[in-house]
């Protein structure tokens, strides 16, 4: 497949990933926020909870609930979720700003737990997140080249299923890792692919010195 099918013009005429064209919404979260470094606990425990959310259908329908998630789930301070119980789970299924899937609303508070877990006892989601970061990755040049896990993704997965998680596989993960700075698969010739790369690089850097 060639780059010509990765990349596309979006609304100002400069080349993006092609998958970020279809919406304005799309574009947003494509420029500002997919793939930039994200160190902050809240910030990774959201995307994990949405990568979770997500799974079997759109990330469009995701990003449209995104502020009432936000709202739902206390902005999602892992802790906060983690004292969720039986009423704040029926109360979330009666939300209709969110999914409404009472496995998936479960699994993210346990995951909540387990988080509050692991940042006692590494001090940040960041410091076990970026270890699984890895120090060589190929960039894509055309869609054949962004895979739905790899070596990575499937490592971090383990990690997180030794330490509790559930209802997170490989793909759920990797999309976590591509959305948080841990792998950059904007496609070369995207027209942030170069930011995105410094910003990693960077953020990689002070995980090291920390």
């Amino acid at each position: 497949m060639s780059q010509g099918d990765a990349l596309a013009e979006g609304p100002d005429g400069r080349l993006r990933c092609s998958w970020s064209v279809g919406s304005d919404d799309y574009v947003s979260y494509h420029d500002l926020e997919w793939g930039r470094p994200q160190l902050a606990d809240a910030g990774i425990f959201e995307h994990l909870a949405l990568e979770s959310f997500q799974s079997g259908l759109s990330w469009a329908v995701v990003l449209r609930k995104r502020a009432a998630f936000r709202s739902a789930f206390h902005e999602w301070v892992p802790s906060d979720v983690a004292a969720f119980g039986p009423a704040d789970v029926e109360r979330l299924l009666l939300d209709p700003g969110i999914v409404r899937n009472r496995r998936k609303i479960e699994a993210v508070i346990h995951n909540a737990a387990r988080a509050v877990d692991l940042i006692e006892q590494e001090g940040s989601l960041a410091s076990l997140f970026w270890r699984f970061r890895p120090q060589e990755w190929a960039p894509p040049r055309s869609l054949s080249d962004i895979l739905p896990y790899a070596p990575p993704s499937e490592a971090l997965t383990a990690e997180l299923r030794r330490r509790g998680f559930r209802f997170l596989g490989p793909t759920t993960v990797h999309a976590h890792m591509q959305a948080t700075g841990l792998l950059n698969d904007h496609v070369v010739g995207c027209c942030v692919y170069e930011a995105v790369e410094r910003e990693q690089v960077e953020a990689a850097r002070r995980m090291r010195s920390a």
